[in-house]
């Protein structure tokens, strides 16, 4: 190879392979490390997608019942795996009708294109399924929240999330272990 065209290819080479590198960190930044779902931020952009695209779109908050109590009765290894577990189904769930994200702790999200595709029930019993860990079934449960955003009088995942969070709470009133439609 001529030894000028080397000499300008070699920056290029350079930028490109550092392009590279700040991608793959960007997109490990919007993902959590744990569960491999997305972070708030990761997350967040595709919901706003989502929403733009699916007047239908619903929104869902979900909440691990009685994590803290899990994790120290039965260890950090047990929580984690709870989250794991928790992830792996609420993303199964989702499947291509949506995405799904972890906001932090035991709090994990979901917008979904429209509540006709999937089936809330399904998600509910999932979410309650024990998990089997180090040879012990451990019990999981979950409050989830639902917010369709055809239902507010202007569709904005700020809203959403808010109405979605509300409706969580008055899912853990009633005893914890469902979800909830908002009024």
């Amino acid at each position: 190879m001529d030894p000028q065209i080397a000499a300008a290819l070699a920056p290029l080479l350079g930028w490109a392979v550092h392009g590279s590198v700040l991608a793959h960190r960007l997109a490990s930044a919007r993902r959590d490390p744990l569960t491999g779902l997305h972070t708030r931020a990761g997350w967040t952009a595709r919901a706003a997608h989502c929403i733009r695209r699916h007047p239908s779109a619903v929104v869902l908050l979900v909440d691990l019942d009685h994590f803290k109590t899990l994790n120290d009765t039965h260890g950090h290894a047990a929580g984690d795996a709870a989250l794991v577990a928790t992830a792996d189904r609420l993303r199964t769930w989702c499947g291509r009708n949506g995405t799904a994200g972890r906001l932090g702790g035991d709090e994990f999200v979901a917008v979904v294109q429209d509540l006709a595709a999937v089936d809330l029930d399904a998600l509910t019993e999932a979410l309650h399924q024990p998990l089997d860990h180090n040879g012990a079934s451990l019990p999981l449960a979950a409050s989830v929240g639902v917010c369709r955003l055809a239902e507010l009088p202007v569709p904005l995942l700020t809203d959403a999330l808010a109405t979605a969070d509300a409706a969580m709470y008055a899912a853990k009133g009633r005893g914890r272990r469902g979800s909830r439609l908002p009024h």
